[in-house]
Order: structure tokens, then C-alpha cells, then sequence
């Protein structure tokens, strides 16, 4: 009997949420089948079959929280017996009297004595599938008893919270049912007076309506039955549109309020902002003549070298960026609170805020200052494409060193940013409006209608000051009103 383990996703998460079942017991399954979603803080991933059989047993439910290392699945690939002991776990509920047999999990902690053990080693392990048979070491809890929850406190602490409680894993019943309900107070469904659509959701050969995983985990939170949506996309794959449509409701009678679980992605903007709240900061704007910059853009799409990419100012945004940061490395710092120093970081990791249906995410681009135009065009449109198909991963967004967020693709003018954890400053960028602006100097002074936009920049006081965040900002306005000056940087 194979027992199939949530496996580790790396960058310190040590939790994932099971978002869908695509197999019920009894199942045949394939190697490289998948059988499961599962969400971290940063994504939606899907878990294949590492090897092929008949699916045993379920050991957790659709919306449980389940620790890195436990067994969520057992496969009968005719090994006989399999060993250890199995968890079932609920995220959010508690079972009184329930009773936890814990296999350990891999910590991170050699196990010290046994040479031989030292030397087995677990491998790496990659967002998606493959965990460890190597042998682990793990704390025991108080009273004798393995702990099974999560230890938490290390990605709190990373954020500056204090006093967070962690996740609890306790055992909750099992259910054979594929679609078993989380044993948490229920998402309120649509009210008796709403009527159907009548819709019949295109589905997959396994009889799934066809929708992006994201997709699927938005219904669910909004208590959206999926076969019931019609969908616009392509081959009639439901869209996030869709279920916002959905939601919106249809039929007569008033509708009582939406609950949206604080999990996932959610969850980590709440704890993200938090964090950052604690931190005094300070902002510095200023408008920019961006006219030559849209210039420049027009001249990039027509270019050979940029076809099929999409062309945006974020793209010569993120590369006036690079170039000011080189003449203000100290911008590109973050805060060591326990040795009292300041880390001046030797890449720009340029974190780029995205707004999706589940929440704010920013992957970075990792190095950016070594790319060119044309490479970070490229990388800036393999992160969009990722963000849309809920493709995001911890790895995507750790580490970033400095963040570039647009408001001006919502049509707004500016606003004030909030820094993200361990960083020192964002950058915001606003809409690009048509005004009149005085051009020219002494008796060459006019006015003439030209696209102008807002920059403003958010820095943390404790590392910044008003000085190095106003040069760092009016070389980053230069390159824009004239790109040709970047070649003075």
C-alpha cells in the first residue's frame, strides 16, 4: 500500500489547504494522474499519482488544513501493508476527545547519532509531488505525544507579528465522500428564493466542469455550484466573470451577506499588511512628463524583437528602476532588527503587485537589474501569464527587495503605497492622463498637451530618509521624461 504525502512547498510554508478531490476510493489511478488540489499561501497546484493502482483511503477532507509530511491518500499498488500510522485533520474545526496518530515530518533537522541517518538525506522536494522516506527527527509534544500542528511561529516572526496564533490540526471524522463538506460553520449558500439558471457547465472527461483551479476555489468560497454556470470562455470553460455573475445572483428576494474564508492568499495579504502597518513610513510623489516614454513604447512594439510580447510602461518602469537603483543601492535594503544593521541587497528582486479574484499576490522578477529591455519584457510577461492561470508559486514571491504596483490600469491617478515585509520601499505608478504642461525654458516657455502620470514612492523611515528617497525618485521621473538619458546611468 503506497502512502501518498502532501509534499513540502518550500520558502518556510509548512501548511497547505486541500482544495479539491478528483478521485474517490475505489478509483483506478495512473502514475502522473491527478488526484488532488491543494492550496498554499501563493498558489493552487495540483498533486499527480506517483504511482499507479486502486485509491485506498481519504485521510482528509476538501477545505482541511493539512501539515507538510502527513499522508492524505493511500494507493493500493499491490506492495501489501504499508507503514505508519495515518492523520485525518480539519483546518479550522475541533473534534472533542479526537485522537491524533502522527507519522513524523520532515523539519528541516538532521537527526543526530545515527551516522547512517545523516547521511540518507530526503532530497529536494518542489511545489507538486515527491516527499521523503528518509527518517526524520520531530519534537515530541508535552505528555509523551508527537506534536502534529504546524510549526508557525517562524513565518510569523518573519513578518514582525507577535502573539499569532498558529493553525490547529485536529482529527476529524472520514468520510468516503469525495465532496464531504469541511467540518467549519458552512459558507452561506444561495437562499431558497433564487432559482437556477438552468445553465449545464461544459465538463472534462472526468466529468469536472471545465474551470482553472483558482476558478473552482472561488465557487466553492462563494457557494457557487459549478454545473450550473455556463461558461464564456474558450470551449466553455468557466471564468472568474462567470462566477462573479453567478454570485451576483439571479431570481427574486434579497440575498444575505457573502462570507469569504481569510485563507490562502487572503490570509496572507491580511498578515502581510499587518506587518507593514507597524512600520513608520513616509511617501515623496511627484508628476512626470511621460510623454517620450509612450513614445518609446509605440517604437517597442513595432520592433521584431518584442513581437508576441505585450508592452506596457510597467516594462520601462521596472528598467528606470534598475538603472536609478544602481546610483541608490541604499533603497534596495532591508532592516536586520536583531543584529541592528541595515542590508544593503546586491539584486533587485522586483516585486510586481498583481490584483487577482483571490486576493493581491507580487511575484518578483529575481536579478532584474542584469536583464535588458527585451528580458525584462519577457519576464514580466511570464509572471502576467502565470498570475491569470493561478500558477503563482512560495518561490515566485520570496525574496523580493523592491515592488512596483500600477493603479493606473484601474484608471486611477495615485495613491499611497504600503511596503511589503522585509522591504524598504514601493513604488507606485498612477494613470497616464492628457494636460496641459509647461515645456520649455525663458522666452522658449509654452504650453503644450502632453501625457503626464504620477509617481509615488513609499520608503521605510527607520532606513530612508526624505533625501535619498527625493534623488532616488527624480532619477527614476528623468529616465522616464527622456529614456534616451538612461544612457548616462
Amino acid at each position: 500500500m503506497f502512502e501518498m504525502k502532501l509534499p513540502d512547498p518550500g520558502e518556510g510554508l509548512l501548511e497547505a489547504e486541500i482544495v479539491t478531490w478528483l478521485v474517490a476510493p475505489g478509483d483506478t489511478v495512473e502514475v502522473n494522474q491527478i488526484v488532488v488540489e491543494v492550496e498554499t499561501a501563493k498558489s493552487v497546484v495540483e498533486l499527480p499519482a506517483a504511482v499507479a493502482g486502486v485509491v485506498g483511503e481519504l485521510f482528509c477532507a476538501e477545505g482541511d488544513v493539512v501539515p507538510v509530511g502527513s499522508v492524505i491518500m493511500t494507493i493500493d499498488d499491490g506492495s501489501g501493508s504499508g507503514s505508519g500510522a495515518k492523520v485525518r485533520y480539519s483546518g479550522d474545526s475541533q473534534a472533542d476527545g479526537a485522537e491524533i496518530d502522527a507519522e513524523p515530518r520532515d523539519t528541516g533537522v538532521m537527526p543526530s547519532g545515527d551516522p547512517a541517518a545523516e547521511s540518507s538525506g530526503s532530497g529536494s522536494v518542489l511545489v507538486g509531488y515527491g516527499t521523503s522516506d528518509a527518517p526524520v527527527a520531530r519534537r515530541a509534544r508535552k505528555g509523551g505525544v508527537a506534536a502534529s500542528a504546524p510549526q508557525t511561529d517562524q513565518v510569523h516572526d518573519s513578518y514582525g507579528l507577535e502573539d499569532t496564533p498558529g493553525h490547529r490540526t485536529e482529527q476529524v471524522r472520514r468520510s468516503n465522500r469525495v465532496d464531504a463538506e469541511p467540518q467549519e460553520p458552512p459558507l452561506p449558500r444561495p437562499e431558497t428564493g433564487r432559482t437556477p439558471t438552468g445553465a449545464v457547465a461544459v465538463t472534462d472527461p472526468v466529468g469536472r466542469p471545465l474551470a482553472k483551479p483558482a476558478v473552482r476555489r472561488l465557487a466553492r468560497d462563494l457557494g457557487i455550484d459549478l454545473t450550473t454556470v455556463a461558461g464564456t470562455g474558450d470551449n466553455g470553460t468557466i471564468t472568474p466573470t462567470d462566477v462573479a455573475q453567478a454570485a451576483a445572483g439571479e431570481g427574486s428576494g434579497r440575498r444575505g451577506p457573502t462570507r469569504i474564508p481569510l485563507r490562502g492568499v487572503r490570509r496572507q495579504m491580511l498578515n502581510s499588511m499587518q506587518a507593514s502597518l507597524q512600520v513608520p513610513q513616509a511617501s515623496v510623489w511627484m508628476d512626470v512628463d511621460v510623454t517620450e516614454t509612450v513614445a518609446l513604447i509605440d517604437q517597442l512594439k513595432e520592433r521584431r524583437e518584442f513581437a508576441g510580447l505585450r508592452i506596457s510602461p510597467i516594462i520601462v518602469l521596472a528598467k528606470a528602476v534598475c538603472l536609478a537603483m544602481a546610483r541608490h543601492p541604499e533603497v534596495n535594503s532591508s532592516l536586520d532588527l536583531i543584529r541592528q544593521e541595515i542590508i544593503v541587497n546586491p539584486d533587485v528582486n522586483l516585486g510586481i503587485a498583481a490584483a487577482t479574484q483571490r486576493g493581491l499576490v507580487v511575484p518578483n522578477i529575481k536579478a532584474a537589474q542584469e536583464m535588458n529591455l527585451l528580458e525584462l519584457a519577457q519576464a514580466l510577461n511570464e509572471l502576467v501569464a502565470k498570475v491569470r492561470e493561478g500558477r503563482i508559486t512560495p518561490a515566485d514571491a520570496a525574496h523580493g527587495t523592491f515592488t512596483i504596483t500600477n493603479v493606473g490600469v484601474f484608471g486611477v491617478e495615485g495613491g499611497t503605497p504600503i511596503l511589503n515585509p522585509n522591504e524598504s520601499a514601493i513604488l507606485l505608478l498612477g494613470t497616464f492622463n492628457r494636460r496641459p504642461w509647461v515645456v520649455g525654458e525663458g522666452e522658449d516657455e509654452r504650453l503644450e498637451i502632453r501625457t503626464i502620470a504620477k509617481l509615488t514612492l513609499t520608503i521605510d523611515h527607520r532606513v530612508l530618509d526624505g533625501e535619498q528617497a527625493s534623488r532616488f525618485l527624480s532619477d527614476v521621473a528623468t529616465i522616464l521624461t527622456d529614456p534616451g538619458l538612461s544612457l548616462l546611468f
